[in-house]
């Protein structure tokens, strides 16, 4: 079920949620991790029984030294979801009201004007080999290019595997993205160019289930390591960081594409209303709503 040992009183509950929330089509490939943070914390509190009362609910989820407050909030989310489970099968548990945390400051996207970018993939280009990741040279340039020419999710890039990326006709697949959804994502001629010449220097004797942008483990090269690149980039092209949780993010990629898009779109005398569809259905938003706040 999960690769995580519970051993707190609520270890039955916390598996018994899990397998939920997979039977129910989520994919849930996260949260174990917290709940085993959770499970860890019972036990330092001295937990003996499989009681989830408000002062433990309260003590979890207050807010720690140097934490951003998202992460506060997924905190005391999941323990919020543990609750709800309890209750639902019976069993008496202190449930955290709706909307207790304040949301924070929403982030600003930032959004890269063509100069940015320029300098940035200048210096993603000139990125040599390391032993730790040995395809580096070839996986950073395909792989930053990828997220801004077709807005990819970060996830969904690096769960891109050989079989997804279609040569002949110039489409990526991206199974199970946000909310369940997949969809087909069109490859520009550059990028398709770009994939063939990367293909034949880390794949020409790969598998069609092996991963694209591959780790030396043979498991999907680390969100982490993308981001510890990126900032190295951003420094080395003089782009300017606020810090952790202050962007530039990797996901700003993202919102630069959508906006470029419809720059591009209006200088071109272009139906707002027509192409607006269109660009949710590149994205794989789930409604209008979403795509607005992309843009």
């Amino acid at each position: 079920m999960t690769e995580f040992a519970y051993s707190s009183p609520f270890k039955e509950f916390i598996q018994g949620m899990i397998l939920q929330k997979h039977s129910l089509g989520y994919k849930y490939d996260s949260s174990p991790r917290l709940l085993y943070k959770f499970d860890q914390f019972c036990l330092a509190y001295g937990c003996t029984e499989p009681v989830l009362t408000k002062e433990l609910v309260q003590i979890w989820s207050q807010k720690r030294l140097n934490e951003a407050h998202a992460s506060m909030q997924h905190r005391a989310g999941i323990i919020r979801q543990l609750a709800l489970y309890m209750t639902q099968i019976g069993v008496n548990a202190h449930v955290l009201p709706k909307n207790i945390i304040p949301k924070g400051p929403a982030y600003i996207p930032y959004i890269f004007s063509n100069n940015e970018l320029a300098a940035f993939f200048k210096q993603v280009d000139s990125c040599h080999y390391c032993a730790e990741v040995p395809y580096r040279q070839w996986i950073m340039p395909l792989l930053f290019r990828i997220l801004y020419g077709c807005g990819l999710r970060v996830s969904e890039a690096l769960h891109l595997k050989v079989r997804d990326v279609d040569l002949l006709t110039g489409i990526l697949t991206i199974w199970d993205g946000k909310f369940n959804k997949d969809r087909l994502v069109p490859l520009s001629m550059e990028l398709l160019e770009r994939c063939h010449a990367y293909v034949k220097q880390i794949h020409m004797f790969s598998e069609p289930d092996d991963y694209f942008f591959p780790s030396p483990n043979k498991q999907p090269i680390t969100i982490g390591n993308i981001y510890k690149n990126f900032r190295k980039f951003l420094w080395k092209a003089r782009i300017s960081h606020g810090g952790w949780g202050k962007g530039p993010r990797v996901h700003d990629f993202r919102h630069t594409f959508c906006v470029h898009c419809l720059k591009r779109w209006v200088l071109e005398g272009k139906d707002l209303t027509a192409y607006l569809p269109v660009l949710k259905t590149y994205l794989g938003h789930h409604s209008f709503r979403d795509t607005s706040h992309n843009t």
